[in-house]
């Protein structure tokens, strides 16, 4: 009798533990869940630089430091609020030629601090640089080149001729042949300048502190609710402080050369 009862018993506790298993195909409290939060990849995102660079005294592998002035909103919620830090590294520096050649440097971004501490590693790059800037920034290469500086090649030449011209024409007057002299002056004059150009660099790439620029990513950047909580996050100074984009080099005011007699 015994032994007839065993298996009764042992079906009847795998039916009683079946019972008491959870069923897999249960639908799982949602509560139990933090909702995550998904930055796309393509999203851009306005920063502001904190450092300057330039091609003059920047070497691959120099960071940069920028932050975050505009809020970046996932589902009506603030992920990556104002003044969020972002770091970035020079990949590549050229100093500009002294014949041709334009300065130019790439940047990559590499992580984003939000401003209570929570950090993500990702990879993004410059997609916009600010109207106000005279760089340029070439979208397939992704570097950023300084302007070109014909008209200040040419500026250089054309007055060295003039001061040549002047210098030449009071001597040739002197000895009774002004235009002889002007002529002389002028070609000496214009030597001198295209001299000047030759062994002059021409104008470094700068992103001056202040510069805004725009980066773009090209990968998902997740949170969870819990990381999103800036209640406590340290207050954060103003956006855009320091001295923002250098004016153009073709618009400053020449400096006034002195040819030798």
């Amino acid at each position: 009798m015994r032994m007839r009862a065993l298996p009764l018993l042992l079906a009847g506790v795998g039916s009683l533990a079946a019972q008491q298993a959870p069923d897999a195909s249960a639908p799982v409290d949602s509560k139990l869940e933090p909702k995550t939060f998904q930055v796309e990849p393509n999203t851009r995102i306005p920063l502001s630089m904190i450092n300057s660079v330039s091609t003059k005294t920047a070497a691959a592998g120099d960071r940069v430091y920028l932050e975050t002035v505009f809020p970046i909103l996932v589902d009506g919620r603030i992920v990556i609020p104002p003044g969020s830090y972002v770091a970035g590294t020079i990949t590549k520096v050229q100093r500009p030629g002294k014949v041709k050649g334009r300065g130019e440097f790439y940047l990559r971004f590499d992580s984003l601090t939000l401003p209570n501490g929570v950090t993500r590693d990702f990879r993004a790059r410059v997609s916009g640089l600010d109207g106000r800037a005279s760089e340029e920034l070439d979208r397939n290469e992704g570097s950023i080149k300084s302007e070109g500086n014909k008209s200040g090649d040419t500026r250089t030449v054309l007055e060295g001729a003039i001061a040549g011209a002047s210098v030449g024409a009071l001597a040739g007057s002197a000895a009774g042949a002004a235009g002889m002299g002007a002529g002389i002056g002028a070609a000496a004059g214009a030597a001198a300048g295209l001299a000047t150009v030759l062994f002059t660099r021409g104008p470094d790439a700068v992103l001056a502190k202040g510069t805004t620029i725009e980066m773009v990513l090209d990968r998902n950047v997740d949170f969870n609710e819990s990381e999103l909580d800036f209640s406590n996050s340290p207050s954060r100074r103003g956006v855009g402080e320091g001295s923002g984009p250098l004016p153009s080099q073709k618009n400053q005011s020449a400096v006034p050369r002195r040819w030798p007699l």
